[in-house]
């Protein structure tokens, strides 16, 4: 009976309801985190949060590159497993700790940037991203091998870790720095189970030919998602430094709805994106994982539209109810933001260096009309306008070169 319902089904849809059910965990976790430090800190301790938290999203992407590395690599070869595995984990120890020794030494000048009181702050980045980056390798190969239930688990790791001890390091001191030490010990749970799940010792160690690959990939696969990322999160630093305080913090607030409906959806690209690395991905395939995406953030942004005290509820109270009949907008930016982050990883997937470029086009045009701003609405109309129009540029791409790929692998 399994075998028959999983044949009616898109092969990239199989194992999407435990992993859907994890991230929403997960999401449920991570935001969960977010709402009670938005309650806990108000909005100006809040701003210089989550002006960090950014800048983690930003650091992440070796995490995220190194998981999109493995993926993309045991999808395409899985009779390779055992090498892969070996030559990924090196990558991912010794990317790890390259991560968190940049993070330490550029800890002052990000303190300075944005304005925060002491550099500790800034410093438990290093201190967070070492274990992130290690969990992207681990997940990376359990996402590439289809190892659903597993994946699930460091999934479940990341938002239970970061909401439990984030909040009991609230709790005990109500500062910016309390909760980043609570997320950079929540961060330490998702690499437990992950070790758990590839507890067999990797058969071969040392950079190999192989080994150097992978890291010349995950330069490329890094450097695509740093873009989106980047992109996705310059906003709340230009806030922090082109606007008050007080309507910084505002503008912060509402990409709390931004952000989950950019991560609600993000299940479809855990399942798709092993399929998209496939010989002869389906134009069909990415289409259904576009549409999926769609119709979630559709569903989001209407009920921000008819609901918003119950949305001003959800990002952090009364203290963010000058954000009502907005929210709406902030809820669309996000549905802009997961679809886009779709049409990335499908970029990854077919390795194509040279799209990634547009995606540091729109950062550059974003930033470069930043003078034109003077408010939270005409920040967030310059971000959705750019940023739509980047979405409407990779799709018309990713359709053409998904298709031309497909059109080959038919001859073949």
């Amino acid at each position: 009976m399994r075998t028959e319902q999983h044949r009616a089904l898109p092969s990239w849809l199989v194992g999407s309801g435990v992993i859907a059910v994890a991230m929403g965990v997960m999401n449920l976790g991570t935001y969960g985190f977010t709402i009670i430090a938005a309650r806990l800190l108000g909005p100006s301790e809040y701003g210089a949060l989550a002006a960090l938290m950014g800048v983690l999203l930003v650091v992440n992407v070796a995490s995220l590159g190194l998981q999109a590395t493995g993926a993309r690599r045991v999808s395409a070869a899985p009779e390779e497993l055992a090498q892969i595995e070996a030559d990924v984990l090196v990558a991912t120890y010794r990317s790890a700790i390259v991560v968190g020794v940049v993070c330490l030494a550029a800890a002052p000048l990000v303190a300075n940037l944005l304005r925060l009181d002491e550099w500790l702050s800034a410093a438990m980045l290093a201190a967070t991203a070492v274990p992130l980056t290690v969990m992207g390798g681990q997940a990376g190969i359990l996402q590439g091998e289809r190892r659903w239930l597993p994946l699930a688990g460091v999934y479940l790791a990341v938002g239970l870790g970061r909401v439990a001890c984030g909040t009991a390091m609230m709790v005990l001191h109500r500062s910016t720095l309390s909760a980043m030490i609570g997320v950079a010990a929540g961060a330490v749970l998702p690499v437990v189970v992950g070790t758990l799940a590839l507890r067999e010792p990797a058969r071969r160690s040392g950079l190999t030919g192989r080994s150097r690959r992978v890291i010349r990939e995950l330069f490329h696969n890094s450097h695509a998602l740093l873009a989106f990322f980047a992109l996705s999160n310059v906003d709340v630093v230009m806030a922090r430094v082109l606007l008050d305080e007080h309507q910084a913090g505002l503008y912060a607030g509402g990409l709390i709805l931004a952000k989950a409906v950019l991560f609600l959806p993000q299940f479809v690209v855990v399942i798709a994106f092993p399929s998209m690395s496939e010989v002869g991905a389906k134009v069909s395939m990415l289409l259904e994982a576009l549409a999926s995406v769609l119709l979630i953030g559709l569903l989001a942004t209407a009920a921000a539209w008819l609901l918003p005290r119950i949305a001003v509820e959800f990002i952090g109270g009364s203290a963010y109810g000058d954000l009502s009949d907005r929210l709406w907008a902030f809820a669309a930016l996000g549905t802009i933001w997961a679809m886009t982050q779709l049409l990335v990883y499908n970029v990854v997937a077919r390795q194509n260096k040279r799209a990634v470029a547009l995606v540091w086009l729109a950062l550059v045009v974003l930033v470069s009309l930043s003078g034109t701003v003077s408010s939270i609405q005409t920040l967030l109309t310059l971000v959705l306008t750019v940023e739509s129009t980047l979405l409407v540029v990779l799709l018309v791409l990713g359709l053409r070169r998904t298709a031309r790929v497909e059109v080959l692998a038919d001859r073949d």
